[in-house]
């Protein structure tokens, strides 16, 4: 029997935020050898029980995906991951117990790190078990590297047409503003008393108090500053997009007698940073991304912690510790008398930061790193028959809990939470990404993407699939149609 490439299982959480970079991936992976899917990460959760077997992609290593890891394990997958959050993180030991477990970490085969500080912070938790740490750098870099910027360029053009000049606002107060009420970082349990959320599990409750009380303090002087915006510049758009989990409609209530503020949160940021003026935050990993872009950003930091503060976004900015400095240094930088920090500030933390800002792609550094380990020639080993039954039972039941609890409204499994996160997308639009990709490349001429099931769609290039079977290429793609 002819051995079979492995499948890569790429689960995407928050649509605006991860799809583009994901899809990257997956046109890299499939033109050199491997199929994909990809799609909503609650609906490929559901679906693992009937993938291919091959390599799932985790985005962390928490103690609450230590169900679903094992149960993947179970199931013959390997699991390789990275953190989606570690570029951007508080300085405090209680990161780790936040967002790592020993019981995870023995279950990945593999970890990707954003750079030479995220490698070695992988190394230096307690429970790291000695798991290959390769420095690839993050597909969310990749999209915003010169060559590929071009795949913005229809959104960078029709935002600068709608809204000029414009002031981009980007939030990130999801630990006191979540779409779900429950997920705030402190919540109250039958008796009244403080309690760390789910969103927290790990975290001790004096330090997610205090972690709420900086970033609700933060949050205030948002509230207070936006709607000064308006009347500090008058006849300048101002656009403010809130972090993927936050609630909109709070802002939107908020901005509702500012006519010249939107809030917006369509599309994936990065044509937003290309085409603003200056970016307006507190922390956000956004501001990291503009600083590669070359978009200026400057940083409200009314109150400041050394322990609970986002260091390398803030570092990356000009920091305002005021509203009368935030007005003087957006004024400057849309007057052009401003325009980004120093270069060598910028050169040194990129370096320690990212990896992969030039050279090779991280996609294909990531799939240099798996071919070299075989995937491509065969998928990962078939489990025994008892473990693979119990992960089997085990993944539908809880599917079935799951579909259960999105019929709850304000439930973290519900359908309108999920539509908030990863709204729907189709195969024509899935292939008109793959195309601007490979129009900016030179590449992926032959990947196609079709759908697979609600929410999860695969991604493969037949033309790589005949040359691994060592058939001679087709002729003509005519045969390879997209599934409607």
């Amino acid at each position: 029997m002819t051995a079979s490439p492995s499948t890569l299982i790429i689960p995407v959480e928050n649509q605006v935020r991860e799809m583009d970079a994901k899809l990257l991936l997956a046109c890299v992976a499939a033109e050199r050898g491997l199929p994909v899917i990809i799609g909503s990460r609650t609906y490929i959760n559901f679906a693992m029980p009937y993938l291919p077997r091959g390599l799932f992609l985790a985005k962390s290593m928490r103690s609450l995906s230590k169900l679903m890891l094992n149960l993947i394990r179970g199931l013959g997958h390997d699991i390789v991951a990275w953190d989606e959050e570690s570029l951007v993180r508080y300085t405090s030991p209680e990161y780790y117990a936040w967002r790592y477990s020993e019981e995870t970490f023995k279950v990945i085969d593999r970890l990707f790190a954003w750079g030479e500080d995220d490698a070695e912070f992988f190394k230096s938790y307690e429970g790291y078990n000695g798991v290959p740490v390769h420095v690839t750098g993050n597909p969310r870099i990749d999209q915003l590297r010169p060559e590929v910027r071009g795949y913005f360029a229809e959104e960078v053009a029709a935002l600068k047409a709608r809204y000029g000049d414009f002031i981009l606002v980007n939030t990130n107060f999801s630990f006191v503003n979540n779409f779900v009420p429950a997920l705030n970082l402190i919540e109250r349990d039958g008796h009244g008393q403080a309690q760390v959320s789910r969103t927290g599990r790990g975290m001790s409750l004096e330090f997610a108090r205090g972690m709420a009380a900086h970033q609700q303090a933060i949050y205030d002087h948002f509230r207070d500053l936006l709607p000064r915006l308006a009347g500090w510049f008058p006849g300048q758009r101002i656009v403010l997009r809130p972090h993927p989990s936050e609630n909109h409609d709070v802002w939107r209530d908020i901005l509702a007698a500012c006519p010249a503020v939107e809030v917006a949160h369509h599309g994936n940021v990065v044509p937003w940073l290309m085409a603003a003026k200056v970016l307006l935050h507190n922390g956000c990993t956004t501001a990291v991304e503009a600083s590669v872009l070359d978009t200026p950003a400057v940083s409200y930091m009314p109150v400041r912690s050394e322990t609970f503060d986002y260091h390398l976004p803030n570092g990356l900015s000009h920091c305002a510790a005021s509203q009368d400095e935030v007005r003087a240094m957006l004024g400057e930088i849309l007057d052009g008398r401003r325009g980004l920090v120093d270069a060598a500030t910028r050169e040194r933390l990129f370096d320690r930061h990212l990896a992969a800002t030039h050279g090779a792609l991280a996609c294909d550094r990531v799939m240099d790193v798996l071919l070299a380990n075989g995937y491509a020639e065969q998928a990962p080993r078939r489990p025994a028959p008892l473990p693979w039954l119990r992960a089997w039972l085990t993944g539908n039941i809880r599917t079935l809990v799951k579909r259960i609890n999105g019929m709850r409204p304000n439930h973290r499994n519900s359908a309108a939470y999920h539509a908030h996160r990863f709204p729907g997308v189709t195969v024509p639009e899935l292939n008109a990404r793959i195309a601007r990709f490979g129009a900016e490349l030179g590449r992926f001429g032959s990947v196609r993407a079709e759908a697979r099931s609600p929410y999860v769609f695969r991604i493969h290039d037949p033309e790589a699939a005949r040359r691994l079977a060592g058939a001679p290429a087709s002729a003509s793609r005519a045969t390879d149609q997209v599934a409607p």
